[in-house]
């Protein structure tokens, strides 16, 4: 499990660079409306313990403090990443958050990022639409064209479904990151026609302005996962690319 301040690293991200993270979550827990089998964070039911949600006045003192340090030693960040224990955008203080960091990267680090890892539950609220639409990238989560794989992979807690999220996910007009995760287990693949056929459909219609496909890359929760190798994943993405989209595989 991790278990991650409100602001963390610098750390390496495969997808990022240097990132800087932002936890609006516990700080000793776990709350996500996702409890998807590949989470590096754990299961949904073991990170109960803490439930308090950090507030806008603590993100502002903390992230004043880490970036003022990292620019008086040298250390460089390409994105202000809100990753953390779960979904981010479930902190109900999102919005002002979002503001909040705006400012202190344009004071401290105005070259860099500012990313949102989100699964994409929350779009349909405008509040939280519209921040997303701040920043520089937010990164969108998609892991599946059928409802059948989505409710594997992700177990989403409540009403969700692909065509909703697809709706949701036409008001940002491509102006987003979609990401994805590929992998195999004990009676799916990601790679199966179906799912393929009707994620690349979606994708040419929304026209994200990159989409990131990746694999597992650290111990998941559930046992039997196997990765998707990047051959794999570059076979099931190349219509798009040749269509002009850009593409990041990360096996």
């Amino acid at each position: 499990m991790l278990r991650e301040k409100i602001v963390f690293g610098p750390i390496f991200s495969r997808r990022l660079g240097s990132s800087l993270g932002i936890n609006l979550l516990p700080e000793n827990g776990k709350i996500c409306n996702f409890d998807c089998i590949y989470c590096e964070c754990g299961w949904n039911r073991d990170g109960r313990e803490d439930s308090r949600l950090p507030l806008p006045a603590e993100l502002e003192t903390a992230l004043r403090s880490k970036l003022q340090d990292c620019r008086d030693n040298g250390v460089r960040i390409d994105s202000i990443t809100f990753s953390g224990d779960g979904e981010p955008t479930l902190n109900p203080h999102f919005p002002e958050m979002i503001d909040i960091t705006l400012h202190l990267r344009d004071e401290f680090f105005p070259q860099s990022a500012v990313s949102v890892l989100s699964n994409a539950t929350m779009i349909r609220r405008p509040e939280v639409r519209a921040a997303l639409m701040r920043v520089d990238n937010p990164i969108l989560k998609l892991d599946g064209g059928i409802d059948r794989i989505v409710s594997l992979v992700n177990q989403p807690s409540g009403k969700y479904s692909v065509a909703d999220t697809f709706e949701a996910l036409k008001e940002f007009k491509g102006e987003f990151v979609l990401q994805t995760m590929f992998l195999k287990g004990p009676g799916f693949s990601s790679l199966e026609e179906e799912n393929v056929v009707a994620w690349r459909a979606m994708v040419l219609e929304l026209r994200p302005r990159e989409v990131m496909v990746y694999t597992i890359d650290r111990q998941t929760p559930a046992e039997g996962l196997e990765k998707c190798t990047a051959e794999e994943m570059e076979a099931v993405t190349r219509p798009l690319a040749e269509a002009g989209i850009k593409i990041q595989i990360k096996g």
